[in-house]
């Protein structure tokens, strides 16, 4: 794992690093596809990225969330990749329902996405492990502040939600391949933050929404006889050799989200050797009871805007800005494009 004196030592560059990334990034364009998978490696042009978020309508949720059992029971090899842990079911939780606490099932949504870019350069030559540590994560939005923690510090089994996803096969940020603890912290933009104090109003006695995001995270770096090539070439839909894979596992958030998950899978593009095909997913998992929360907005003119579902896809007047603020289509191509620049400068 990358010490906190490494990480002292390269802040003066990435001041300046994330600068040049988020303004050359934007030389990167987004071309939507219905599958990054299906789509021709030759169509791929460099400075181009293969994108989909599944959405059916840009204006509205339809198609953007997949109900987690549906996920899992329909695209099985995509959620062995994107799951938090390959076991992980939706657990059990308690509410107050009509004035009386029942435990009732942590129902969750999916938001995935695909995404496929070209690097000028042999997948061989790449160093993934200049791209696996936490400096790399710093550099990717700058809005979102990043510190190393240590495994004893993460707040996993800290309240009842983030319980189940304690991971049976190891505790988070240890074993095999992991390079980096990282604990996040995100503040709401714009009007976002009067927005929170205004739908805190209607919560009663509800646990209050934080204008805060606050997340922890592992990066790991998987080559060799730690991947499964068989089943990321299926997922990929090509089957080259996997030069290797960064992973990131935010297996804490604080609030609508439950966990998140990113994967990068880098191969030999199999029309020129001499480049490289990265495929990036994310999946994140987001509370179903925050959702439906719709009506609940919709009845109170002051925040007809806030309807969670709205917000968290970009359609809202409340959102703002490049990052999470944004809404999450916003948030992740922004992101998937500061990633592509980083990588492609090596």
């Amino acid at each position: 794992m990358e010490t906190e004196s490494e990480a002292r030592s390269t802040a003066t560059a990435l001041v300046f690093a994330t600068t040049v990334a988020f303004a050359a990034a934007q030389d990167y364009q987004i071309v939507k596809v219905a599958s990054v998978a299906g789509a021709t490696i030759d169509g791929l042009k460099p400075k181009t990225i293969f994108f989909t978020d599944h959405r059916i309508d840009e204006t509205s949720d339809k198609g953007a969330f997949s109900r987690f059992d549906e996920w899992t029971r329909s695209k099985p090899n995509e959620a062995k990749f994107l799951n938090i842990f390959p076991t992980f079911k939706e657990g059990m939780v308690h509410k107050i329902i009509d004035g009386s606490k029942k435990e009732v099932k942590d129902e969750l949504q999916m938001y995935v996405t695909e995404a496929r870019f070209m690097l000028s350069r042999p997948a061989a030559s790449v160093d993934l492990k200049t791209f696996a540590k936490l400096s790399f994560i710093q550099s990717i939005d700058p809005s979102i502040k990043h510190e190393a923690i240590k495994p004893s510090d993460i707040s996993t089994l800290k309240d009842e939600k983030g319980q189940n996803n304690k991971n049976p096969d190891r505790a988070w940020c240890e074993g095999a391949g992991v390079t980096a603890c990282i604990r996040s912290t995100y503040k709401l933009e714009g009007k976002l933050p009067i927005g929170v104090a205004l739908a805190n109003k209607l919560r009663d006695s509800e646990r209050k929404l934080s204008d805060s995001i606050e997340f922890e995270s592992e990066m790991r770096l998987l080559s060799g006889s730690d991947l499964d090539e068989a089943g990321l070439q299926k997922l990929t839909g090509i089957d080259t050799p996997v030069a290797g894979m960064l992973e990131q596992n935010m297996f804490y958030v604080n609030q609508v989200m439950r966990f998140g998950k990113l994967i990068a899978v880098f191969q030999p593009n199999p029309v020129d050797a001499k480049s490289t095909i990265t495929t990036v997913m994310i999946a994140l998992a987001v509370g179903s009871s925050t959702l439906d929360q719709k009506k609940k907005y919709e009845n109170v003119p002051v925040l007809r805007n806030l309807v969670p579902s709205q917000v968290l896809l970009g359609n809202s007047s409340f959102n703002t800005g490049n990052s999470i603020s944004a809404g999450l289509p916003n948030y992740v191509r922004n992101r998937i494009k500061s990633i592509a620049e980083i990588l492609d400068r090596g």
